[in-house]
């Protein structure tokens, strides 16, 4: 570490002001906050100091994302030797390597075009590199089917980074979550691309031993779409090859969904660390998950005659993107309620709405991102009405004291 920051301190001057490269001071200067903590401080005003500055919180929760996504990469290529029959006769390693090298090209791209679309814009402005595409960058390719089309994905991110985010001022102005912009441009602009049963399941040779063709009878519907779809009103829940599927594989992950957002078991390693770490907050967490269970539990008891409403109340917990989109898309500091008070409010109606929008909808069975990006909007003002309450009850112990002087 001491010969690359030297070796930072001797190019430095090349990027200040006055030398060769000072036109990309801005770039070197978020390569070097990524990889040293600044020596510099305040010298006037009122700051906060702290031993964490953002860009080491969003590498945290980053390192909190990588039990999903190392699991959806294994789930990825277990989709497809499933799908394809040939699951008990190959082993760990190919099933993952699969995995790995369908989900390896998302990630380059979303990191790709936002970072690329991030650099240009600090350049431009003359500003320093915004480190909120660490998330985000990682996000992106999580919450996407594994067969949506990288120029797709990269035209929604750009859309993204660009409408959500820069034009709204960059990290911490936005007022909707980044990622969840992304999703929600592929699904109103490509629906073809983001719902049917073959865009949950990679069907191409990616490892070149000809496993491209998938069996007669193969269906890839996430166990959410199944219920939507389903004429019985308790829906029979399936894997790729029509076998039932159990409680327990969704609790482990291995079953149809969008790349990082199966796996119960993997979100709640990452949440475990957010918890731990202290960079999320377990009021909003927990309060999304009791609104969403306690909805999905009134409407068991409500006699709605709805495959989904009779869905159990902890199955909604563990379908779809309900847990992650609970740890990782609600927690988010920027776009959720920042009062303590607030927080139980808007976890509390994230989960409520989300279990709403799956009910009460039936063409979108999965319900968590529309009702995150809806609470985005009344964040501020949860934490708006939180403030005035306490204002307002200050200014009425004030007057009772000062009544009684």
């Amino acid at each position: 570490m001491n010969a690359l920051r030297k070796l930072l301190d001797k190019m430095k001057p090349t990027f200040s002001e006055g030398g060769r490269l000072s036109m990309f001071r801005s770039v070197f200067d978020g390569f070097e906050t990524f990889l040293f903590v600044p020596n510099s401080t305040s010298r006037s005003g009122a700051h906060i100091h702290d031993a964490n500055d953002s860009k080491r919180i969003m590498i945290m929760v980053v390192i909190a994302l990588i039990p999903a996504m190392l699991f959806g990469m294994y789930n990825v290529g277990y989709q497809h030797f499933l799908a394809v029959g040939r699951l008990a006769e190959t082993g760990f390693w190919p099933v993952f390597w699969y995995g790995f090298l369908a989900v390896l090209p998302k990630l380059i791209v979303s990191y790709l075009v936002g970072l690329g679309i991030e650099f240009t814009v600090a350049q431009w402005k003359g500003e320093e590199i915004h480190e909120g595409f660490l998330v985000s960058g990682i996000l992106i390719p999580l919450i996407v089917p594994i067969e949506c089309p990288l120029w797709i994905l990269a035209v929604a991110t750009a859309f993204a980074v660009v409408f959500a985010k820069e034009i709204l001022g960059g990290t911490g102005m936005n007022v909707f979550n980044v990622a969840l912009i992304t999703r929600a441009f592929l699904f109103f602009a490509y629906p073809t691309k983001m719902s049917g049963d073959q865009v949950w399941i990679r069907q191409d040779d990616v490892l070149g031993i000809g496993e491209g063709q998938l069996v007669d009878g193969f269906t890839g519907a996430t166990p959410l779409g199944q219920v939507a779809a389903s004429t019985e009103p308790v829906a029979q829940i399936t894997n790729a090859v029509g076998e039932p599927s159990s409680v327990l594989d969704a609790v482990v992950g291995l079953i149809p969904g969008s790349i990082g957002e199966t796996s119960v078991i993997a979100i709640a390693l990452g949440a475990l660390l957010l918890l731990v770490t202290r960079v999320a907050s377990w009021k909003t967490m927990l309060s999304v998950f009791v609104g969403g269970g306690l909805t999905a539990f009134l409407f068991n008891v409500g006699g709605m005659e709805s495959p989904v409403a009779q869905l159990p109340w902890y199955d909604h917990l563990i379908y779809g993107g309900f847990a992650f989109g609970a740890v990782f898309m609600a927690t988010d500091p920027v776009t959720s309620a920042r009062t303590e008070t607030g927080k139980w409010i808007y976890g509390f109606m994230v989960g409520m709405m989300a279990i709403l929008i799956r009910v009460l909808y039936p063409g979108y069975a999965e319900g968590m991102m529309l009702a995150i990006l809806l609470m985005n909007l009344f964040a501020p003002l949860i934490d708006y009405c939180v403030v005035q309450r306490n204002v307002s009850m200050r200014e009425k112990r004030a007057k009772s004291v000062n009544s009684k002087i």
